[in-house]
């Protein structure tokens, strides 16, 4: 990318018949292999909330655990850590090549889980937040989760999110460039999004923060089950073409919320190389 086009600056389940967010994730506290399950694949479908109720004591009680864990894990050294790993050259030199000559990069947030109900959701939704405050090439922040209560939506609405009105099934394609946000999400949702920008000019618009493929290459080792394989071969197939930056967690009050979690770039490719029968 040409030095003119752009300076990156710091700034300061099936619940609903749909696709599962695994909810026990939100708790555990050792390391565990990512989750992997089959099945049949879905179309993207309208979606609302089922419940309608406006409670406000309720939207302020979460507004406010919100306030809190966004201003607990700002100062943490947890987040000062991640900082000082995205602005290295290296990673930002990514970046720059995500963004080529655009000035935002859009935020799409898959399977966040329910942050009325547990903290690593607030946190990873925090760390999202915090992250577009930081930066001023990230751009709006899209939210999408079947799970999701009409008051979490407001409240997600409040902190500046858009709530998606369609359920995409994780296949957004990556038109401009996109910064896809899924800690912890199932197999099924990573390789929905990586088959549906299975081309050379998508996947180089892509960042995707979420499991570490390198993980699920070693588990998927271990399973003879084809069904397995299949259902994950483009997450196996995209480590070809992949460079992946694992974080690090530090202490135990942000292991649940995001072990095993890694920034994924993807490396211009050849059409003729994403051939899964090649691969």
């Amino acid at each position: 990318m040409a030095a003119s086009a752009k300076t990156l600056t710091s700034e300061s389940h099936t619940l609903n018949g749909e696709w599962t967010v695994v909810l026990s994730r939100r708790g555990r506290q050792r390391r565990n292999p990512p989750k992997i399950t089959i099945r049949v694949q879905k179309q993207p479908s309208h979606w609302a909330p089922t419940d309608f109720e406006i409670n406000f004591a309720r939207e302020s009680k979460l507004m406010q655990k919100m306030q809190i864990c966004m201003k607990k894990l700002e100062m943490s050294q947890f987040f000062l850590n991640l900082l000082d790993e995205i602005q290295t050259p290296e990673m930002m030199n990514y970046f720059h090549r995500v963004l080529s000559s655009e000035l935002k990069m859009k935020m799409v947030i898959y399977g966040i889980g329910s942050i009325e109900s547990y903290e690593s959701p607030r946190l990873q939704l925090s760390l999202a937040i915090l992250l577009k405050r930081k930066f001023n090439w990230i751009g709006d922040i899209e939210v999408f989760d079947p799970i999701l209560s009409a008051t979490e939506s407001r409240v997600l609405e409040a902190l500046e999110c858009s709530v998606l009105s369609i359920n995409e099934q994780g296949r957004r394609q990556a038109e401009k460039p996109t910064m896809f946000f899924m800690p912890h999400c199932e197999a099924e949702l990573y390789d929905n999004l990586l088959q549906a920008n299975w081309e050379a000019r998508l996947l180089n618009c892509t960042v995707l923060f979420g499991n570490s493929f390198e993980t699920y290459k070693q588990h998927l080792s271990e399973y003879k089950n084809s069904a397995i394989v299949d259902s994950t071969r483009h997450i196996l197939a995209v480590r070809k073409f992949t460079d992946e930056f694992r974080i690090k967690t530090i202490s135990d009050t942000y292991f649940s919320a995001f072990h095993d979690s890694s920034w994924h770039f993807f490396r211009p490719v050849l059409e003729t190389e994403l051939q899964l029968s090649n691969l």
